[in-house]
């Protein structure tokens, strides 16, 4: 008889526990929760609430409706439930809000995928609890993982911060309401800020 090792299962009372890369790479989260590890200790949070949901849902639908008129482009578009960020460099793993990979990955072993294929875009959208982890951590491990642009999108603020890849540093550009999202990744896409504020707006009254 052969005796299989129970995977770990991570909860709230997990939620501020020191843990390695490879301890969490493969736990069982508990249905109804989020869990990222950030440097090394264990973040639990509830499943984004209806203000984040619709923000990251806008942006997802006009991203998907760009695939479906320049499918040459773009190789996948996957949500934090989808995809993971393994960032060993800072003992991290990351569940972007949304993760946009314009190549396919070398290795498609699924144990192992994660270790080698990043996106070339990320998108945050910003709640009050993960604030800080989206505009200083995040910053930084994204960096370190070679993404060429982050989107950090705070309607709190009304703002977009796109940080853009530069030979040692991200290049900054702040985006208003009256603003439009677009990169030179993709071509012709183009997202009205306000939009993506709207949406935030109605989605809390």
């Amino acid at each position: 008889m052969i005796l299989t090792k129970a995977k770990m299962k991570l909860g709230r009372p997990d939620h501020g526990r020191k843990m390695s890369l490879k301890a969490f790479e493969f736990a069982q989260i508990e249905e109804g929760l989020h869990c990222e590890l950030a440097r090394g200790y264990v973040v639990v949070s509830d499943v984004p609430n209806y203000s984040h949901m619709s923000q990251a849902w806008l942006i997802r639908t006009h991203v998907d409706h760009y695939v479906f008129q320049n499918s040459d482009r773009i190789h996948r578009v996957l949500t934090g439930g989808e995809c993971k960020l393994l960032i060993p460099e800072w003992e991290s793993e990351r569940h972007p809000d949304l993760s946009i990979y314009l190549t396919p990955p070398r290795n498609r072993k699924g144990r192992t995928m994660w270790r080698t294929w990043f996106p070339d875009l990320v998108v945050e959208v910003v709640s009050e609890s993960s604030r800080d982890r989206d505009y200083t951590e995040k910053r930084d491990e994204y960096w370190s993982l070679g993404v060429k642009e982050y989107w950090i999108v705070d309607a709190e603020l009304k703002q977009v911060l796109v940080l853009r890849r530069g030979k040692s540093d991200w290049i900054e550009k702040t985006l208003g309401a009256d603003d439009v999202c677009e990169t030179k990744l993709l071509p012709g896409f183009k997202l009205a800020c306000k939009e993506v504020f709207a949406v935030a707006e109605v989605a809390d009254e």
